[in-house]
């Protein structure tokens, strides 16, 4: 169920959604909120390398053309969600082929600015 309510800093009528509890319709809960942001979508990106070439190179690059990258075969790999880089890890082959991502560190989030 969600409550609409006016906003206490301003006095317009501009109304926000938030989730309510069901036994006591007037008040937030902390669950409510946290549900709310489990569905919002995270982009997740594994990274195994760059290289950064002038166009002059890339424009020249066909089928078959390998590009070196500034990583070593085994060397671990920047994982990101939403751009934000959250941890390194390795390279993983899971069932039917399929390549994954195993997490080898987490970074903290005050190391990540």
């Amino acid at each position: 169920m969600t409550e609409i309510t006016q906003s206490e800093h301003n006095d317009d009528l501009s109304a926000q959604a938030q989730p309510i509890d069901q036994k006591s319709p007037n008040k937030i809960t902390k669950e409510g909120e946290r549900e709310a942001i489990f569905d919002v979508p995270v982009k997740i990106t594994a990274v195994v390398g760059d290289v950064k070439m002038p166009v002059r190179d890339l424009v020249r690059l066909g089928r078959g053309a390998v590009v070196s990258l500034n990583k070593k075969l085994g060397s671990s790999i920047d994982i990101y969600a939403n751009e934000r880089l959250i941890a390194r890890g390795e390279i993983t082959i899971v069932e039917d082929d399929n390549i994954a991502v195993t997490m080898t560190d987490i970074i903290s989030s005050s190391n990540n600015h």
